[in-house]
């Protein structure tokens, strides 16, 4: 047969270009032993292209096309309606012809087929594009398959695939389309099957939709299906539905909407034997493909048929375990407030420092970190102090955790290890280290630790400029292993300030019926270097402001001149100096700062105008001095307004005491909470500077092509390149195609080694109607116009207004002196925003799920810091 058509038995998955993707699909369904695929044929995309690439009008239409944007709709239903009537109107050629004549007298002139599109980016295994062009079905005689064989060819320029196109970056010119003509079944019964679970995600859950006649009626929405879910060859679950129409073939074509008999409407479309037969099926399609697949299927004469089978896309990726146990995982992201996707070494280098940290067991997946908890849950002791401990991450999280508490199925199947997250001794040497420090009280503790940590990175700093090739390996591990040992002792600090504030939230609570009074007590604590960081952007913003050229120079400046610009400018040098030492101090830190590969603002210091713009825009000079008093003042009549509440008490005395000695703990520990992370990511900036240095020589050797290449290659890996001078080229080009991916994807909180994602909710009973739940994390309510913000050097911040973001980290915090609120999509009590919120006195909710799409930039918003809620107000 000419180039034009390809039977399925002649089709394999090289064929993707030539025939798309239900096509290959089809092609590789008939290589299963044991599986039954109707018989039929591809019309190859050759056949398209010979028929639309040479024509004037199209090549017109398709340049015009091609210059819209998804919001020019009306523009687009024109232009699309024009190409749809041309390609219709083209007279297919001869030789195409006479292929599909020989192909249908091959299978029966008199038999009916489905005459189905096979688009090119349709049922890839990155992008699900099903339904996006047009099925017809019963179609009998050449002429009518020929006439519908255009008509597939013209629904490549749908308005919503066309649309849809265009929302995921497809280019109109290198999607073509394939038609598949197969011979037609007409079932008693067809549906959909899952291999996955597509509500839960559990990879050992096959879900089975099930309804009488054509699946056209189910995939269509015209019918309610039966739903069967198995596992492991067990039905686990049936949900009956009242089945009264369906859609049957006819035996002159076409098809006819037909009543289902009164008693037939409520039993099961198939029998438990089907219905096990169909998972085996399922299951062995599966594993053909290597992934869960979405299939579709149909009984006819107690024979069942796959009509089509493509990967489920929605499905997030699991952490690969080697054994049969039940794990669970929790994201690491979201308790680093970080749920970006990361690179290959961003994520391994960070296991590794973690890992010296503390042992414990991470995985990777979906371009995240996950780690196993499985070994906490299967103890009954760590059980209840881990869950409980989730409290001050992110609330969702420990929902989540409390639902898996009641299910039997994954306690009773988990996996056990002998090593625990922190071992009884390291738990014990840090409440040795936090009884010490709270007895003691001494701001002195805290100071120390941040001096030896300074000079152990100045130190470090200077050893990394003299460190290059095979050295590097043995140069972070050592420093690594340095920096471990220096922070084992501060955690004691840590612990107590947190404690403190628990302390005094939970007593003071009980006492005075003070809701969370720790967090007016923490604002303008010592020692905070990210609240400090803020506050000092402030004093930047001062001199800039002095300099109407300079600012006028930052609405539009240029990342490759910008320190040799603003020295041509009146006072530019003194704004130069200003900044340089601000980046000397912060420079290291950036967005999403845990991912050695993002940029630092020391590699692109223009990502702090706005913030300075905006710090102009707000506030009046000499305001970092102005703020800092003003909590300072609000924390210290809190104070002894609470102290004069507790003497008039029965007992007072004593619990004033108490009180007392828990908020000078707060206040003189609190703010080094920070300083640890502020440490880890200084020595990120350190260890990435000779990264890079290591990449510029890989480019000279033409091992990589451009430096951010070595950040898809894993630390281990890493090391061998450096070592062998050898890479294969593909691995980078393949993780930067999966890391594109990776981005579009949300991360579960917590998902099980089944894939199982496992979730959790609020109880919204006492919020008021229509409410955003969240967690409250700083007391206060507030109103102001939201801004949603997902990169900090888009931060257009005015006067009143409120953040409403994702995540934040710790260089988020410039952007926390402009604002009045706060609201986010993760986080927790003690997570960065929270924390940052609390000192500055800015309500604030966290955890609110999907905030960023419920809330619209401008709209009036109200914050309830206090019980834990957003009310959108217009």
């Amino acid at each position: 047969m000419n180039s034009y058509l390809l039977g399925f038995k002649d089709i394999d998955k090289s064929q993707l270009s030539v025939v798309g993707g239900k096509g290959v699909n089809l092609g590789e369904l008939s290589r299963i032993d044991g599986i039954q695929v109707p018989e039929g044929f591809c019309i190859t995309t050759f056949a398209y292209k010979k028929v639309v690439e040479n024509n004037k009008n199209f090549n017109s239409l398709l340049e015009e096309l091609s210059h819209l944007k998804v919001e020019d709709r009306e523009k687009i239903c024109e232009i699309s309606g024009q190409i749809r009537k041309l390609i219709e109107d083209i007279t297919i050629p001869k030789d195409i012809e006479e292929g599909i004549t020989t192909f249908i007298k091959k299978f029966g002139e008199k038999n009916a087929f489905a005459v189905r599109s096979s688009a090119t980016a349709e049922d890839l295994p990155l992008a699900s594009f099903a339904g996006q062009q047009d099925t017809y079905l019963n179609i009998i005689g050449k002429d009518s398959i020929i006439h519908h064989v255009s008509k597939c060819w013209a629904s490549l320029f749908t308005d919503r695939a066309v649309i849809y196109r265009m929302q995921n970056n497809f280019d109109h010119r290198k999607v073509y389309l394939s038609v598949v003509i197969q011979m037609m079944v007409f079932p008693e019964a067809s549906g959909i099957m899952f291999t996955a679970d597509p509500i839960s995600a559990n990879r050992k859950v096959v879900s089975i939709d099930a309804s009488y006649g054509l699946g056209e009626a189910l995939v269509s929405g015209l019918v309610n299906a039966d739903i069967y879910k198995v596992k492991e060859s067990k039905i686990i679950d049936k949900k009956i539905s009242t089945k009264k129409i369906a859609i049957y073939g006819l035996k002159q074509g076409g098809t006819e909407q037909r009543d289902i008999e009164n008693q037939r409407q409520n039993i099961q479309t198939l029998t438990d034997q089907q219905i096990l037969q169909l998972e085996q099926i399922g299951r062995k399609v599966e594993k053909y493909f290597g992934r869960p697949q979405d299939i579709e299927w149909c009984i006819h004469e107690g024979n069942i048929y796959i009509v089509q089978s493509r990967p489920i896309t929605t499905l997030y990726p699991v952490p690969e375990v080697k054994d049969d146990k039940t794990h669970v995982f929790f994201s690491f992201g979201h308790r680093q407030m970080m749920t970006e996707a990361m690179s290959p070494l961003s994520m391994t280098f960070f296991a590794v420092l973690f890992k010296m940290m503390v042992d414990t067991p991470m995985y990777y997946a979906g371009g995240r970190i996950y780690v196993d908890s499985s070994n906490e849950l299967s103890s009954p002791i760590m059980r209840k102090s881990f869950v409980k401990g989730l409290a001050a991450v992110d609330v969702l999280m420990q929902n989540a955790y409390y639902n898996i508490l009641k299910r039997e199925d994954i306690m009773n199947n988990l996996h056990k290890s002998k090593k625990p997250m922190v071992s009884i001794k390291l738990a014990f040497r840090w409440l040795v280290k936090t009884i010490e420090c709270y007895r003691k009280n001494d701001p002195a503790i805290a100071e120390f630790y941040m001096d030896r940590s300074r000079t152990i990175m100045k130190d470090l700093e200077k050893q990394s400029q003299k460190i290059s090739g095979n050295e590097l390996f043995d140069f972070i591990e050592k420093s690594m292993t340095k920096i471990k040992d220096n922070m084992m002792d501060t955690y004691g600090v840590v612990f107590a300030g947190a404690y403190a504030s628990s302390w005094i939230n939970k007593n003071l609570g009980k006492w005075l019926k003070e809701k969370n009074p720790a967090d007016m007590l923490a604002q303008s604590v010592s020692n905070n270097v990210t609240s400090d960081m803020g506050l000092e952007l402030l004093d930047v913003s001062d001199v800039v402001r002095k300099y109407p050229e300079v600012i006028k120079y930052l609405e539009s400046p240029k990342d490759e001149s910008f320190f040799e610009d603003l020295v041509k400018l009146p006072g530019g040098i003194e704004v130069k100096d200003a900044i340089k030492n601000f980046l000397k101090k912060y420079g290291m830190r950036c967005s999403a700062e845990i991912d050695i590969s993002k940029t630092r603002w020391n590699e692109k210091p223009t990502i702090l105008v706005p913030l300075i713009l905006g710090n102009i825009k707000v506030y009046p000079p000499n305001s970092h001095e102005i703020k800092f008093n003003q909590g300072l003042k609000e924390a210290e009549e809190k104070e002894q307004e609470i102290l004069r509440k507790l003497e008039k008490m029965p007992g007072g005395r004593g619990k004033a005491k108490k009180a007392k000695k828990a908020i000078s703990v707060l206040r003189n520990y609190a703010g080094y909470r920070e300083f640890n992370k502020y440490i880890l990511i200084w020595y990120e900036w350190v260890v990435k500077q000779v990264i890079m240095k290591e990449a510029e020589r890989l480019i000279q050797q033409g091992l990589i092509k451009e430096a951010s290449d070595i950040f898809y290659l894993e630390y281990e890996e890493l090391r061998k390149v450096i070592k062998t001078n050898e890479l294969d080229y593909s691995i980078i080009q393949k993780r930067q195609e999966d890391y594109e991916v990776y981005q579009k994807l949300t991360p579960p909180r917590v998902i099980t080694s089944d894939g199982e994602v496992i979730s959790s909710q609020y109880d919204i009973s006492k919020i008021p109607e229509g409410a955003l739940a969240g967690v409250a994390v700083s007391a206060g309510i507030v109103e102001g116009r939201a801004r949603i913000i997902l990169k900090i050097e888009d931060a257009n911040i005015e006067e009143g207004d409120i953040l409403v973001t994702t995540f934040t980290d710790p260089s988020w915090t410039p952007v926390f002196v402009s604002i009045k609120g706060l609201v986010t999509e993760v986080g927790g009590m003690m997570t960065h925003g929270a924390v940052v919120a609390r000192e500055y006195g800015l309500p604030a909710v966290v955890s609110v799920e999907n905030a960023t799409k419920f809330i619209k930039d401008g709209q009036r918003i109200r914050v309830n810091g206090t019980e834990g809620y957003v009310e959108i107000l217009e």
